[in-house]
């Protein structure tokens, strides 16, 4: 193909990111070529950033734009609990497809979807940015190439005024959300742990503060993987922190320290020094286009989004019965 004829499914902050980078990559071998978003007010922000997209056709329902717009691929950007029916229905119409985190809110449905990805042979790729980031990019390699030597313990803590900015939102209504801030801002530190250690998770203990909300706010878990490595991770939504995190990763050898994207190495010695000599980094939306045409691997595939919900809806579990541990499924393709 000369280009790749894209379509979003919802225009909202995030479908604007993701058409930013498009834009300002100057990727001339993909466009957007229809856009599904039944608010005018989502429309008129995204027209008003990008005013190249006058006379890109808008639809209401994103299955009109299906039957009637040619298309090679779709981005999702959706309330989750819409993920599902969207990507199935683009798949079904043999289009490539991109989602935004979290792939979907059941392992039912991850199991089902990730099937239908293998079935079909088209490109799917969830938005986990981290695996395209340079810092996150190298612990990850780091890892597999030995500097740390065997992974004792992985941390990570995320402070966020997430309950307040979220009130009123679909974010806070299970029915579009399916979950709270675990599923949402803690959905990337999920799949960043798991991805990281070269084991699965194979069980979890949480607990988890609503307040008086329908979601989940707060999260305290403690889990295990199958090598020995233990970790913890703590998804913080009531404090007035606009936004802090921190990542830790010991091993036998050296600890990766992670602050505000900053990474900071301890060797065997004690010595801290920070690492500048980064991979390279790339965007989510990048490598879709480019794994369409062939060029790459996809670097963030249904796969991960299927570890993630495993291990999601485990800690569910587990919150629901009082923080007793509760195995992780290990599904099977």
């Amino acid at each position: 193909m000369s280009k790749v004829r894209l379509g979003l499914i919802g225009s909202g902050g995030m479908a604007r990111h993701h058409i930013n980078i498009l834009v300002s990559q100057g990727n001339a071998e993909a466009e957007i070529v229809a856009i599904a978003e039944p608010s005018q007010d989502q429309r008129n922000a995204t027209l008003q950033r990008f005013p190249q997209l006058q006379g890109v056709p808008f639809f209401d329902d994103y299955r009109e734009m299906l039957d009637k717009i040619a298309l090679d691929g779709v981005i999702i950007v959706t309330p989750h609990t819409l993920h599902f029916e969207q990507a199935m229905a683009a798949l079904d119409k043999g289009l490539h497809v991109m989602l935004e985190k979290p792939m979907v809110c059941t392992l039912e449905h991850a199991q089902t979807l990730v099937r239908r990805f293998r079935e079909t042979g088209k490109v799917g790729l969830v938005a986990y940015q981290r695996h395209y980031l340079p810092v996150y990019r190298y612990v990850y390699e780091g890892i597999r190439r030995g500097e740390i030597g065997e992974v004792h313990f992985v941390q990570a803590i995320n402070l966020q005024n997430w309950m307040h900015i979220t009130t009123n939102t679909w974010r806070q209504d299970p029915a579009l959300s399916g979950g709270g801030q675990i599923n949402d801002t803690g959905s990337h530190l999920v799949d960043f742990l798991t991805w990281i250690v070269p084991a699965p998770v194979t069980k979890v203990s949480a607990y988890m503060q609503y307040f008086d909300r329908k979601v989940d706010i707060n999260s305290a878990l403690a889990f295990e993987f199958a090598n020995g490595t233990i970790g913890n991770l703590s998804v913080i939504g009531s404090t007035t922190v606009g936004w802090h995190e921190e990542i830790t990763v010991v091993g036998r050898e050296a600890t990766y320290l992670i602050r505000h994207d900053q990474l900071e190495i301890a060797d065997a010695h004690g010595n801290r020094y920070h690492q500048e000599q980064l991979p390279p980094g790339s965007h989510p939306v990048i490598n879709f286009v480019n794994a369409i045409l062939g060029r790459e691997e996809v670097q963030s595939k249904p796969e991960d989004g299927l570890r993630v919900i495993a291990f999601t809806e485990a800690a569910w579990e587990s919150a629901r019965q009082g923080g007793v541990p509760v195995p992780v499924p290990q599904p099977t393709i």
